[in-house]
């Protein structure tokens, strides 16, 4: 099976990048040239839960063609000086992003379900070498699916926890997040170490007149993501496509 690999050094802002309810802009961290990326300021002040941010499409999008392999990317992540009690510095990557045409409809038509997409991120501050209580002490790494899928439907209805993971992580240092993404599973791996392995994705479904004849109800742009209360910085993003 052919592959193809593409890197990003996330020096700069990706030409063609499309940001959704997030600012990005380059920074430097410990040495290393990275993308800063957070909520916009309009969001994180007056934004309404489950409305505008908490597993939402809050990411900076890249233009890329990926649809199955592996993306990999460097990631720290801290909390804002006005986080929220229950932000955890979330940050991940977004995939199976739906068709920009799709995605850049009139948001009165399609409703935000136009931004339907696949992510995997990490919650710093539920990672073991925080020392966080239980049951935050499993949930360091999360798999949802936009609109469907978020975190809380997972939880209620596979009590198991299968979609989420402890992990030997922290806040603010350096975390190599990769997914390994199939036609219908995905494994998940921190710095190495498996975290999430082969299990089922919830992909996003075309509705109604969303297709495109027999093509995937998705594009192949993938997305820095965070969530509310975080600064994330993204370095070294890496798109291995295998099918």
């Amino acid at each position: 099976m052919a592959s193809k690999t593409v890197t990003y050094a996330l020096d700069t802002v990706p030409d063609g990048s499309l940001p959704l309810s997030v600012t990005a802009t380059p920074a430097m961290i410990g040495g290393r040239s990275a993308l800063r990326v957070s909520l916009t300021d309009e969001i994180a002040s007056h934004g309404v839960p489950n409305v505008d941010y908490i597993d939402m499409p809050t990411f900076l999008r890249i233009p890329a063609d990926f649809t199955t392999g592996t993306i990999e990317v460097d990631v720290l992540a801290r909390l804002t000086a006005d986080a929220p009690e229950y932000a955890r510095a979330f940050a991940g990557i977004a995939y199976h992003l739906a068709h920009r045409d799709l995605a850049n409809l009139d948001a009165t038509q399609n409703g935000s379900s136009a931004h339907r997409f696949e992510a995997v991120y990490v919650r710093p501050m539920n990672g073991r070498k925080v020392s966080p209580p239980p049951p935050r002490d499993r949930r360091a790494v999360q798999y949802f699916a936009y609109p469907d899928w978020k975190f809380d439907r997972l939880r209620e209805v596979y009590p198991d926890g299968r979609y989420e993971a402890g992990a030997d992580v922290g806040p603010d240092e350096w975390i190599t997040l990769r997914t390994e993404v199939g036609l219908t599973t995905l494994s998940v791996f921190v710095n190495g170490e498996a975290v999430l392995q082969e299990i089922e994705a919830k992909p996003p479904q075309a509705r109604g007149r969303e297709t495109h004849g027999n093509q995937p109800p998705w594009g192949g742009d993938v997305g820095l993501w965070v969530d509310i209360g975080t600064v994330a910085f993204f370095a070294d993003l890496r798109l291995v496509r295998s099918d």
